[in-house]
């Protein structure tokens, strides 16, 4: 894609863009780092038909549905605003264009190449130097207080709060049942090992779901996939969010399962599960190792490039949710 145009609109005509590199990652958005003569960088999000690799794409997002495939630079764009009002650290965007002027089958957004040098994301840092990543990890935790903290009484997309809808559903704890019922029946589908246990891995998402109580006090903001590879490091040790498409308030115990999950044993460092529901936990939990299994097993269905590591996802959380109903 031509991004000549993105890049002028972006910083005027003072800056040479000398060439783009595409980064590894998005699988529902092009992520392209622009190379300017004066040997400044900065990052390009795509959001088109040809840049998502999920079956499907073409299909109208249902942002009613906080567990749908969130993609889009409304989405972004809304994601964006809160965090910046809230003082969390994101990309500093340059452009959002949806315009389609520019790219008639793309939306388009320059931001902050926050990786560029003297940055790199967290799980980078964490596998370099753990101890130097230790003040980041705990910047990180006042964040997700921080997010936490800031509750609507309703659940849902921001994007979609914030224009006055409603979301689908009659408590986030039914929404992700029914989502992980239907992602079990569709890795059903594609594995036979999910198969033969269908029906304990059912049993066991029922039975979760029963022994959560009704929830008040309303919903903080959630992320939703923050793992160390959505969290990069600027120059100065700060945390800084990115691929925040899916921002959204929700229970806390799905960024928490989540996190536990992609951060292991650095976990404890991000506050851990106190003050936190145990049972919403436990549905949570099976249900996010079924979507890791469903999910990546039907990307494996298209054209998604980095195969080897979608089928070690799918491999790796099937084995997890098995051993939570033996």
């Amino acid at each position: 894609m031509d991004l000549t145009g993105a890049a002028r609109e972006a910083f005027g005509g003072g800056r040479r863009l000398a060439g783009t590199e595409r980064l590894r990652g998005g699988s529902k958005k092009g992520v392209h780092r622009l190379l300017f003569e004066d040997g400044g960088t900065a990052v390009a999000y795509v959001w088109s038909a040809a840049e998502n690799h999920w079956p499907g794409a073409d299909e109208p997002a249902d942002d009613a549905d906080p567990l749908a495939h969130a993609s889009g630079l409304a989405l972004f764009a809304a994601a964006h605003r809160r965090l910046a009002a809230l003082g969390v650290r994101t990309p500093r965007v340059h452009l959002l264009d949806g315009s389609r002027t520019r790219h008639p089958a793309a939306d388009v957004a320059v931001v902050e190449d926050v990786a560029g040098p003297g940055g790199e994301s967290l799980e980078a840092l964490l596998e370099r130097d753990p101890r130097a990543a230790a003040p980041v990890l705990a910047r990180l935790a006042d964040t997700l207080r921080v997010l936490d903290g800031y509750r609507a009484p309703s659940w849902g997309k921001l994007a979609l709060l914030d224009n006055g809808g409603v979301s689908k559903g009659s408590s986030p704890t039914h929404l992700v049942l029914d989502r992980a019922l239907a992602d079990l029946a569709e890795a059903a589908g594609r594995d036979d090992r999910i198969a033969t246990a269908r029906g304990r891995l059912a049993d066991g998402l029922h039975t979760r779901a029963a022994a959560v109580a009704p929830r008040d006090g309303g919903y903080g903001l959630v992320h939703g996939e923050l793992g160390p590879d959505h969290v990069l490091v600027d120059a100065a040790g700060e945390p800084v969010l990115i691929d925040i498409e899916g921002l959204m308030h929700f229970d806390a115990e799905w960024e928490h399962v989540f996190l536990r999950i992609r951060f292991g044993d650095q976990y404890p460092s991000l506050g851990g599960t106190e003050g936190l529901d145990r049972h919403r936990l436990d549905l949570y939990g099976l249900a996010i190792r079924l979507s890791l299994v469903a999910g990546p097993l039907r990307l494996l269905d298209g054209d998604f490039p980095h195969r080897a590591a979608m089928r070690e996802i799918a491999e790796y959380n099937l084995a997890a949710a098995l051993a939570l109903v033996e």
